[in-house]
């Protein structure tokens, strides 16, 4: 398997529709209105087609603490829900819920920034999806 660089990256996996990536990629690259952007290097590759969670924890065990998948739900919904991994190794006896969850592109920015500079825990945004499982914002 091709290697991700050691960043948060944001791996498109499904390949139906390239005007639905070329969207979202825009949209994550535009900063809010605050300014913030999100640190994230684009993976366009179809070796990454179908990639899993488990997959991209695998492959990602150094650097960041943090990932995100452009899947087929990702690309074909009105919202463009991406799907946030946490990629950082478990410590031993760590049992918090670490479970993946899914950003509204505009928010992205405060998933990669708050927790890969260790501002906010995982919790603080898995606690903050609606009831469909997407963060929107605090």
């Amino acid at each position: 398997m091709t290697v991700l660089p050691a960043v948060s990256v944001l791996v498109r996996t499904w390949f139906g529709d390239d005007s639905a990536w070329e969207s979202l990629v825009v949209a994550v690259q535009t900063p809010s209105e605050e300014g913030f952007l999100a640190t994230v290097a684009l993976v366009n590759d179809p070796v990454f087609e179908g990639l899993s969670v488990e997959a991209l924890t695998v492959t990602q065990r150094a650097g960041p603490a943090v990932s995100f998948l452009a899947d087929e739900v990702t690309l074909t919904g009105v919202e463009r829900p991406v799907l946030a991994v946490r990629v950082l190794p478990r410590r031993d006896g760590d049992a918090r819920d670490h479970r993946p969850f899914r950003v509204v592109p505009g928010e992205l920015w405060s998933v990669e920034n708050n927790i890969n500079l260790a501002n906010m825990d995982w919790t603080d945004f898995t606690d903050s999806v609606s009831g469909d499982g997407v963060f929107r914002g605090f």
